[in-house]
């Protein structure tokens, strides 16, 4: 297992139980007690998570992160959600994208197709996309996540509002009947509802874990969004108390 992955799993198997000690580690990775430690302490130099004696702990709720480390996670639900997200995009439409991996795994999609603009503030989309002519690609600026690989603040929404959008794509960290949809941080929430106010229908991206989860700060209540795709992990439950707040679901 390469290191990439290995500190990939680490860090979502403590996300998810909060807590982890070394040769617990070390026998779902298959891989050396001592090899664990320094996985553990690079990752704790890192601030990703708190090294104790034994193993190590999350530190924080709801712990962000960083994209790189989130990739290949779920992946076969990301790839669903997006392949059914792109039948929504009519020819020759205005594309808003935010950040996040199962937006990114949508603009994979998108770079086959021609004759549509994609509006983005994800440096890594548009590193993706900037190779295909077919595409017109517009970048919105503004101060720089590391976690994310997002643009986000007032300078990218003063450029939004000068956009209409047809449809815009809306990653989250959350998503509640109650709470509505969540980030984690207050700055993209605010670049997310500017992505919402410059487009005609709004559809957010969650793979089922983001369901019945609440993050930091709050980027809308469930009635400004118009779709949800996720996965069909979602429960019926889950999806009828979204519907109730005029969501259109779709589990795929």
């Amino acid at each position: 297992m390469l290191k990439a992955d290995r500190t990939a799993r680490i860090l979502s198997h403590i996300t998810e139980a909060g807590s982890a000690d070394v040769h617990e580690l070390a026998g779902l990775l298959e891989v050396s007690p001592a090899t664990v430690r320094r996985d553990l302490q690079e990752l704790h130099d890192q601030g990703l998570l708190h090294r104790t004696r034994g193993g190590a702990v999350t530190g924080a709720v709801n712990l962000e992160l960083p994209l790189r480390h989130k990739h290949g996670k779920r992946q076969a639900e990301k790839r669903r959600i997006a392949l059914a997200a792109e039948r929504l995009v009519p020819d020759g439409a205005v594309v808003g994208l935010t950040g996040g991996t199962t937006t990114s795994e949508l603009a994979r999609v998108l770079a086959e197709r021609s004759g549509i603009t994609i509006v983005t503030n994800a440096v890594n989309i548009a590193a993706d996309l900037i190779v295909r002519p077919e595409i017109r690609l517009v970048v919105v600026g503004g101060i720089a996540r590391t976690t994310s690989y997002e643009l986000v603040g007032p300078a990218a929404d003063r450029m939004l509002a000068q956009y209409h959008l047809d449809i815009a794509f809306i990653g989250v960290d959350g998503l509640t009947a109650q709470e509505g949809c969540t980030t984690h941080d207050e700055m993209e929430a605010q670049t997310d509802r500017a992505f919402m106010r410059s487009s005609a229908r709004s559809v957010v991206l969650a793979d089922s874990t983001k369901i019945d989860r609440v993050t930091f700060a709050k980027i809308c209540p469930l009635d400004e969004v118009h779709d949800l795709v996720t996965d069909d992990e979602a429960t019926v439950s889950q999806e009828q108390a979204i519907a109730a707040c005029g969501v259109r679901v779709s589990r795929v």
